[in-house]
């Protein structure tokens, strides 16, 4: 029998993830992390989280609010809103904590968790990766995945668009 409450479970507040990451931290295991508005979930959401999950014990996953969103991608977006998107990642088994977070990039929350491990896709350098630095400095690693090409976002609601 599965458990569905598990999922809703994996979405955290930042003092509940903060506790959560103390445990596992004494318990040695390593933390990855990565971001974005994951509004329409596609193949090559699913590569970057994998190859994240990857990279270490467990992968949290920051989610870009429905405001943050919208300052990020325009007045249409996002299509799902925050808790929708935010239970979607955190069905994924791949997944093992999912935080909302409000600004527009996770500095804030990156320095709040400091993760071992900061993970981003391959249309950044590691120049323009919030939180890098911050990361490095306090001994994890960055690394930038490649892009799955042909799939986005904002390609599938154009497609949807022409659709209509």
């Amino acid at each position: 029998m599965k458990r569905i409450d598990a999922i809703e479970n994996k979405i955290f507040t930042l003092p509940q993830l903060l506790k959560t990451i103390a445990a596992w931290r004494v318990n040695a295991k390593t933390i990855s992390f990565t971001n974005g508005c994951f509004d329409i979930l596609h193949e090559g959401h699913i590569f970057s989280l994998s190859q994240a999950a990857k990279e270490a014990d467990f992968l949290i996953v920051g989610v870009n609010s429905d405001a943050s969103t919208k300052r990020l991608k325009g007045n249409e977006r996002p299509i799902n809103n925050e808790q929708s998107r935010a239970l979607i990642l955190a069905s994924l088994m791949i997944v093992d904590a999912v935080i909302i977070f409000e600004e527009d990039t996770p500095l804030e929350l990156i320095y709040s968790i400091l993760p071992d491990i900061l993970v981003k896709g391959g249309d950044y350098t590691i120049d323009q990766i919030v939180g890098a630095k911050e990361v490095m400095a306090n001994g994890g690693k960055v690394i930038i995945n490649p892009i799955v090409q042909g799939f986005s976002t904002t390609g599938i609601v154009e497609k949807i668009k022409t659709l209509g």
